[in-house]
Formats: structure tokens, C-alpha cells, sequence
């Protein structure tokens, strides 16, 4: 039976059950936030280091958590801003900017064990790597994990009519760039 994030708060909040409930958090969402991690940052081994930085903070503030929205959009949004954060060093560190080729897209997720999309996919993420930061990410968020538009707002601090606009926008700069083959 799957344990309620009420039931895990609870044990949480209780000094004698509190590793155990955060173990049972990790365990719920440990798999969708590694995706919507790995969807940002694209790298496997980088995705790693950010989700684990993410539940480091969950670790140090899950007993500050407010509940005025739910857990996994408060968790989201931690992993958003890590994932930013983690992009926005490895730009600063590039002396080129990343829309310049600074890695190669392409080569990158074909040498990826943990990718296993076809040319199809591949040509997607490309598309979607020539979106502006934030169409990409509301795009990601929308299309691959299938976040409702207040959920996205939760996380992203962003009114629902903003996240349809940048969605629409956003598919109809993929579709262009996959017609354009």
C-alpha cells in the first residue's frame, strides 16, 4: 500500500520515525524527480549530483514545509531551481555559450547507456534544446511528465495563462524546426 505524504509529514515530524519517513519519501519520488531532473540538466551523472543535493535541502526544510501547496510541488520546485542553478554554473564555466555547439547534442544522448530513443527523439531534443530556458522547461514539464498547468504554477511561480502561452509558443517553434528537414 502506498503511504500518503500526509503519513509521511506525520512520521517526519516525529524525532523516532523521521529517517524511516524520509526514506519512504525518497522512495515515492525519488524516480520522477530524477526524470524531471535528468529532462534539465540531460546528463545522467549530473542528474545524480542534483538529485542529491535536492533531497539534502528536502532533508534540511521538509520540517518548514508549510503545506500550502503539496509536497511534490513544493519538492518539484527545490528540483527545479537546482536544476537552473546547476545549468546556470555550467554556463558561467563554459567560456562559450551553450546554444553554440558547446557539447553536442546528438552525440551526447547516443552515448548515453540511459538513452534509448531513436532518431525521432533525438531530432526532438534537439528542437527543444533551441527553445528559450523557459519555453523548454514548461514544455518539458508539460509534455514529458504531464504537469497540470496549476501545478507548473505552484512550481514555477508563473500565472496558468503565461505556462498555455510559453507551451504554445514552444510547440510551435518544435514544429517548425521539425519541418524545416
Amino acid at each position: 500500500m502506498q503511504v500518503t505524504d500526509e503519513e509521511i509529514l506525520e512520521q517526519f515530524r516525529n524525532p523516532d520515525t523521521k529517517e524511516r519517513a524520509f526514506n519512504k519519501l525518497v522512495q515515492k519520488y525519488q524516480e520522477k524527480l530524477y526524470w524531471h531532473i535528468r529532462r534539465i540538466v540531460m546528463v545522467h551523472e549530473d542528474t545524480d549530483d542534483v538529485l542529491q543535493n535536492v533531497f539534502i535541502k528536502i532533508w534540511k526544510n521538509l520540517d518548514r514545509f508549510k503545506e500550502n501547496s503539496k509536497l511534490y510541488t513544493w519538492m518539484y520546485r527545490i528540483a527545479t531551481n537546482e536544476s537552473l542553478t546547476f545549468i546556470n554554473k555550467r554556463k558561467r564555466k563554459s567560456s562559450t555559450p551553450l546554444e553554440t555547439d558547446d557539447y553536442d547534442l546528438k552525440g551526447l544522448l547516443q552515448s548515453d547507456p540511459y538513452f534509448d530513443g531513436d532518431e525521432i527523439q533525438i531530432k526532438l531534443e534537439e528542437a527543444i534544446e533551441t527553445l528559450p530556458d523557459k519555453q523548454k522547461l514548461v514544455f518539458k514539464m508539460r509534455y514529458y511528465e504531464e504537469l497540470k498547468y496549476d501545478d507548473m504554477s505552484e512550481v514555477l511561480g508563473t500565472s496558468v495563462g503565461a505556462l498555455k502561452a510559453s507551451y504554445h509558443h514552444a510547440v510551435k517553434k518544435i514544429e517548425k524546426y521539425l519541418s524545416e528537414d
